[in-house]
């Protein structure tokens, strides 16, 4: 199965589905975020500035549950 006729079925897939698939592509992402793999000049620049704001400063950040709710506040 090619890549189009990938994205032609993933509307079909059930949320059940379609949440498996999203962790899944979530995992080989990270995967390859730690192993330095295809990434962008831009996301490492991003990743750079957040970990030195997070080395200058590693207090402030938050729960899960904080981020989630103000997550779900901010769609309301």
């Amino acid at each position: 199965m090619n890549k189009t006729d990938m994205l032609l079925e993933l509307p079909k897939l059930g949320a059940e589905e379609r949440h498996e698939i999203f962790g899944l592509l979530c995992d080989l992402e990270e995967r390859d975020l730690v192993a330095g793999r295809d990434i962008s000049a831009a996301d490492t620049d991003m990743l750079d500035r957040e970990m030195e704001d997070y080395l200058a400063n590693p207090a402030p950040g938050s729960t899960w549950d904080e981020v989630e709710a103000r997550l779900r506040q901010s769609a309301e």
